[in-house]
């Protein structure tokens, strides 16, 4: 087999019992790399050790992770003014939160004569959360809805928000 030493360097191709004898005498493992090789390929190290650096950083990558969930505002094309601010408001905080926000138009009974109206709506909807959100498909008719999704802004300074809300001041 061919050794690869614990920094790195290759000793040659060794006998498998040479191989772990120098792996008794330093205090590490023989760890097989490449058993396809050929020759195969084995490792001197630590195995433990590497193993807990491995999960330490897939720790850290899923730490970093953020799940983007798709949040549902339904409205329907005969809604008021106040209300209509109101599910705004509701979309705003779930795209402030990081999330998608699919919005829709219900309609209802002879309501699907006129799309224009429920159009009319996603489009101050839109209008009303361009500060949080981009739109990232456009209104559109499924069956007896019209859908419209928005996606959150992503600002290079996301990452720091928690260091700005710790309330020290300069």
């Amino acid at each position: 087999m061919r050794l690869i030493d614990e920094e790195g360097n290759q000793v040659g191709v060794i006998a498998t019992r040479d191989a772990l004898e120098m792996a008794r005498e330093r205090g590490l493992d023989l760890v097989e790399v490449a058993p396809n090789a050929s020759p195969p390929v084995c490792r001197l190290m630590d195995f433990g050790k590497f193993r807990f650096e491995q999960s330490k950083k897939e720790r850290d990558s899923r730490k970093n992770q953020h799940v983007i969930k798709l949040k549902e505002v339904r409205i329907e094309p005969k809604i008021g003014g106040h209300d209509l601010e109101t599910k705004g408001r509701a979309a705003q905080k779930f795209l402030d939160a990081g999330d998608k926000v699919k919005i829709n138009v219900l309609f209802r009974g002879r309501s699907i004569t006129h799309p224009e109206l429920g159009k009319e709506l996603l489009d101050k909807l839109a209008v009303q959360l361009q500060g949080s959100g981009v739109i990232e498909q456009a209104p559109r008719m499924e069956g007896r809805n019209m859908t419209m999704t928005m996606a959150p802004i992503r600002q290079k300074g996301d990452s720091s928000q928690k260091e700005d809300t710790s309330g020290k001041q300069d």
